[in-house]
């Protein structure tokens, strides 16, 4: 290796130290996990979580681009939600995405003829403890709930952050009501996505609704080993 690809390896590798520093050090609610695996060393996916106005605040974001493209454009994400739900305390999740996308949408001076191709997508929830009210709203990242062994899947809006300014396009706020028993999933596309098995082919959603189907009826840390473990087999040497 020579010494200026070292220098540049060192540095992405730092660059990892200070985007591990912004995701949550410890999940502050009870019977939630998360599988988090970087394709690179730093990541254009992330998770976002934080309480405001009483409400539990989940993220799952899927920015453009891997590696190091990716994890600029995930300080973007972080930082906008940040100001728009803790600082700002717009708690609806469809007014926080609208709020997001132009939010991302400014940051990449996407108003006039300096277009950069560049968002992210999301799945975003809030949920009152005291009301059991769940409210959803996403951009391509769906919701998944799973009662009394049913799959149920909310779908999202098919337009993405920081790509679908102005009037015409807003998003769609959903609600449900949260049953003792439920399970709630929300996800990126890469565990789909992941090349693997005998022929190399992809993981797909489907096969991941089932596994989630599956694993339903286990409690947090056992779902969250089968998970990863499945994804690990199904990748091999990919």
């Amino acid at each position: 290796m020579s010494i200026r690809n070292k220098d540049i390896l060192d540095s992405i590798t730092y660059a990892r130290r200070i985007q591990l520093a912004i995701l949550p050090s410890e999940i502050p609610y009870k019977e939630t996990f998360v599988l988090y695996k970087p394709k690179d060393i730093v990541s254009g996916d992330f998770y976002w979580i934080n309480t405001a106005g009483g409400k539990e605040f989940l993220a799952a974001v899927d920015c453009t681009g891997h590696g190091v493209p990716g994890a600029f454009m995930s300080f973007i994400g972080y930082t906008s939600l940040n100001k728009i739900i803790i600082e700002q305390q717009v708690l609806k999740p469809s007014e926080i995405l609208d709020r997001l996308n132009e939010e991302v949408a400014t940051n990449l001076h996407q108003k006039g003829e300096a277009i950069v191709n560049d968002g992210m997508d999301i799945s975003l929830i809030c949920y009152s403890p005291e009301t059991r009210i769940l409210e959803y709203a996403g951009a391509f990242n769906p919701l998944i709930i799973i009662r009394d062994e049913e799959l149920i899947e909310v779908k999202a809006d098919r337009f993405a952050i920081g790509r679908s300014t102005g009037n015409e396009k807003s998003f769609t706020n959903h609600e449900f009501r949260i049953e003792e028993g439920d399970c709630v999933y929300l996800y990126s596309d890469g565990y789909a996505d992941q090349f693997g098995g005998q022929e190399g082919k992809k993981f797909k959603t489907s096969s991941l609704k089932d596994l989630l189907l599956h694993i339903s009826e286990f409690d947090v840390e056992t779902q969250l080993k089968i998970l990863d473990t499945t994804f690990e087999d199904w990748k091999g040497k990919h």
